[in-house]
């Protein structure tokens, strides 16, 4: 769980409900991003909507979230460049829901599909770009020109948020791989004590230090099931230094079988 000192107790378990929501159902185009341990800054990817100048492109944008929030609005950036009326150079979003129309019940839900509608319809009677307003006011061609120019330039996929909104915390991500690798020592010590004659058992050792009959069949195994590169050699290798000892077994099976066959005669 996240643990900001700039937010609230319970303004963080808010959060921690919405942005699992939204992890679980996210609006059409949008994916939100969260770092478990802070959660006072939102991120989001947001498709470029069909139809618009924006198509194909993958727009970053975060939410910045205020110590008084939800009070006040949260305060949105794009990330990545993008050239629209209401999307300051440096990236600052001027739309009304952020500003005079903000009320502290609304979620980061309707906040980010009114960020995604911008890309839709833009007001440039309130521009931020003033060059990007005045273009389509003025020469509409011109501007979703500007636009696609700056989407096939900028806007490209991005790094995937990890899978989870909410997900586990590091630490806990950590102890897995931890406890596997011990396992896995307990495993290997383990068969390491137990008898080498079991039929299952792949390593060089079993076959170098048993005895029983089973052990060629262990041997011979192909390289191809055991589905690991480069095995192949080794096992080949294993099976020509042991061919010699494996043969005089043989050797001595058949002749004991002679004798006994002599004795029933």
């Amino acid at each position: 769980m996240a643990t900001n000192e700039n937010l609230p107790p319970n303004v963080i378990k808010q959060l921690a409900k919405e942005l699992k929501s939204l992890d679980e159902s996210p609006p059409e185009g949008i994916k939100v991003g969260v770092n478990d341990d802070d959660f006072s800054t939102i991120f989001a990817d947001i498709e470029g909507p069909v139809g618009t100048p924006y198509e194909n492109g993958l727009f970053r944008m975060k939410l910045i979230l205020s110590h008084d929030f939800p009070c006040s609005p949260p305060k949105g950036y794009f990330l990545t460049k993008i050239f629209h009326p209401n999307i300051a150079t440096n990236g600052e979003i001027c739309v009304n829901t952020l500003k005079k129309d903000w009320n502290p019940s609304l979620g980061l839900r309707h906040v980010l599909i009114v960020v995604r509608c911008l890309l839709i319809e833009p007001f440039p009677e309130s521009a931020l770009n003033e060059q990007a307003g005045k273009m389509l006011l003025e020469n509409y061609d011109e501007y979703a020109r500007h636009a696609r120019l700056y989407t096939g330039i900028h806007a490209k996929p991005k790094p995937k948020f990890k899978t989870g909104a909410i997900s586990e915390s590091t630490t806990a991500l950590n102890v897995d791989p931890i406890n596997t690798s011990a396992l896995n020592t307990d495993l290997i010590n383990t068969s390491a004590a137990l008898p080498l004659a079991c039929p299952t058992a792949h390593s060089n050792t079993a076959v170098r230090g048993g005895q029983e009959q089973q052990q060629p069949n262990v041997v011979s195994t192909p390289a191809s099931e055991s589905g690991v590169g480069g095995s192949g050699g080794a096992v080949a290798a294993v099976v020509k230094k042991e061919a010699g000892p494996l043969k005089m077994q043989s050797d001595k099976k058949k002749i004991d079988a002679r004798k006994k066959s002599l004795k029933r005669l």
